[in-house]
């Protein structure tokens, strides 16, 4: 189990669940996200979460990886993820590239990537 420390469990909560497509249950302490009616992730209030400073100062914790299909999809992504509360700490250096990523920050400040790979034969 992937469990977030966050000083703001509502913000952080709705962020995962809406990106990954779940729904949440929980109280104020604790929030589950349950995706297709299995739990998923675990969102922890911690009161004084200091966020990670990537990609210096503060030491990075946890980070995940999500693959998208193709840059289509990244920027698709990149619009939901910045709906949802997140921002953008990277952008990929060559989005014509058959592989790249991009580099962001949730609402609670763990670093995630967006990345694509060549498209499969």
């Amino acid at each position: 189990m992937i469990v977030f420390d966050a000083a703001d469990v509502e913000a952080e909560s709705a962020f995962w669940a809406g990106l990954l497509g779940g729904k949440i249950e929980g109280g104020d302490r604790w929030r589950n996200i349950w995706i297709d009616a299995d739990w998923q992730l675990g969102v922890q209030h911690a009161p004084d979460h200091v966020p990670p400073e990537w990609p210096g100062g503060a030491p990075q914790q946890i980070h995940l990886d999500f693959y998208v299909e193709n840059i289509q999809a990244l920027d698709a992504a990149h619009d939901e993820v910045i709906s949802l509360g997140g921002r953008l700490l990277k952008a990929a250096n060559d989005r014509t590239a058959d592989h790249g990523v991009q580099i962001y920050a949730d609402p609670a400040g763990h670093p995630f990537c967006l990345c694509w790979l060549p498209p499969s034969a």
